[in-house]
């Protein structure tokens, strides 16, 4: 069975990090590109961060941009956020995905079940 698995959201005061993994199991991430997304409640799903299955190109939202990084570990079929300096207004249910095509003209095959971050003092 093909999943992917999101995991290291928590409660965070705002400045602080968190680290997202988001883990495949039954295929190989290699072949993917990857894309993280977020819902915050009463909010459409935006896009966050795009790695491609090269590692190139790389893109973020305007609004976190200089603050998270995406990165992927091939060896350990896992792509990761890190997400610093974080702020209430990341606070969502964040999601990762997998699929083919160019940017923007993703198509993604395979989502993750979402986790938690909630940025709050």
């Amino acid at each position: 069975q093909k999943r992917l698995v999101e995991s290291g959201g928590g409660l965070v005061q705002p400045g602080g990090s968190l680290r997202l993994s988001c883990a495949a199991s039954g295929f190989t991430l290699d072949y993917y590109s990857i894309g993280w997304f977020r819902q915050a409640p009463g909010k459409e799903r935006e896009g966050v961060s795009y790695i491609s299955s090269s590692d190139a190109p790389i893109y973020y939202a305007d609004s976190v941009k200089g603050r998270f990084t995406i990165s992927r570990d091939n060896a350990g079929n896992t792509v990761y956020l890190q997400m610093n300096d974080l702020k209430p207004e990341d606070t969502a249910v964040y999601y990762c995905a997998a699929g083919g095509g160019s940017w923007p003209a993703v198509i993604y095959d395979y989502w993750g079940q979402g986790t938690q971050v909630t940025v709050s003092s």
